[in-house]
């Protein structure tokens, strides 16, 4: 199991630091971003729903406790994101917005957002970790040996994670932050998710006698946040792009059925 959520944990931290230099390297269209958007957030639905819920029923042995704990997931995701305005993925737009802001006003937004941003960022990483130590965890307490435990959890941070980082990346270069800050930040944010491997680690060492109890919260928990994202990231899109609704409803649903193949592979 270890050595399992060790290769994932270097994965997801080589995604987050490519995400993070892509400014430095191409310049992705507001299209584009969009299409990819709409693609993550289709598995990120495909896993909440085929994968994390289910799991999470099976674990509690409580349909109502697994639903409640998921939506307080969502809830919990849903005034994060009122709270720090932080899960926003169009640096284009954000540097139109930069050009165009008052200059006395300036400093204080950008500490402000900085702040919300890295706040914002932190957590929601910090639970992703928790739910693909949890996910993977829970694999192997039930003797899945012969699955690759938490492969459709993995794929889904897989495929946000770089998204994440661009974002703050980008954020931090629209407000000239000296290139070795944003690399050390971007060090920094792609560190969060083996810590919050770690964090659930240390909890399990805490509560060793409730296990089936944590990691089915854990899971239903995560869920929620799951569900929160892809909707956030989906629904504003589908929207104001009405020129794209078409392209963007069939990534939705590559996404989606991704999702479902992985969670059917016998691996």
């Amino acid at each position: 199991m270890l050595t399992l959520l060790a290769i994932y944990c270097i994965l997801l931290v080589a995604a987050s630091l490519i995400g993070g230099w892509l400014p430095n390297l191409v310049k992705l269209d507001h299209r584009h971003t969009q299409m990819v958007l709409s693609l993550v957030s289709g598995v990120m639905l495909g896993v909440a729903f085929f994968h994390l819920i289910p799991h999470s029923i099976e674990l509690l042995d409580n349909k109502k406790t697994a639903m409640v704990t998921t939506l307080v997931g969502l809830l919990f995701m849903f005034f994060m994101i009122r709270m720090f305005h932080f899960h926003y993925h169009d640096p284009a737009h954000e540097q139109h917005a930069c050009e165009h802001e008052h200059h006395e006003h300036e400093i204080k937004r950008e500490d402000i957002s900085w702040i919300s941003l890295a706040i914002g960022f932190a957590v929601h990483t910090i639970i992703d970790g928790v739910a693909l130590a949890a996910a993977v965890g829970a694999a192997y307490d039930e003797s899945e040996e012969t699955r690759i435990a938490g492969l459709g959890v993995f794929l889904a941070i897989l495929l946000h994670k770089p998204l994440d980082a661009l974002t703050i990346t980008s954020f931090m270069a629209v407000r000239n932050w000296p290139k070795p800050k944003r690399q050390a930040v971007n060090v920094l944010f792609a560190l969060m998710i083996p810590a919050g491997v770690a964090l659930f680690f240390l909890g399990i060492g805490v509560f060793e006698s409730e296990q089936k109890l944590l990691f089915g919260t854990t899971l239903a928990f995560s869920a929620g946040v799951f569900l929160c994202i892809s909707l956030s990231d989906l629904l504003p899109e589908v929207q104001f792009h009405s020129h794209d609704r078409l392209a963007m409803s069939g990534m939705l649903i590559l996404g989606v059925v991704a999702a479902v193949i992985v969670d059917l592979l016998p691996l």
